[in-house]
């Protein structure tokens, strides 16, 4: 018997993330095809963050009781 050659399958993408690709070595370093802010901006456009719904814009997150707020 033979075996066929796999398809190599892409993943459905964001038009935005075309070509973006992420690999992890075996020391567990992640790679990326696209630099860690192009991968922010597309995060901070496109999901929406439930911790950050009700605050206002430049306001500061709270200060949870018991923690001490970061100079």
């Amino acid at each position: 018997m033979s075996k066929k050659p796999k398809k190599e399958n892409k993943p459905k993408v964001h038009p935005d993330l075309e070509g973006f690709q992420m690999d992890i070595n075996s020391l567990g370093e992640i790679s990326s095809s696209f630099p860690i802010d192009r991968i922010n901006e597309f995060l901070n456009k496109n999901v929406d963050d439930k911790k950050l719904r009700d605050r206002e814009e430049g306001e500061e997150a709270p200060v949870k009781p018991g923690r001490k707020k970061k100079s």
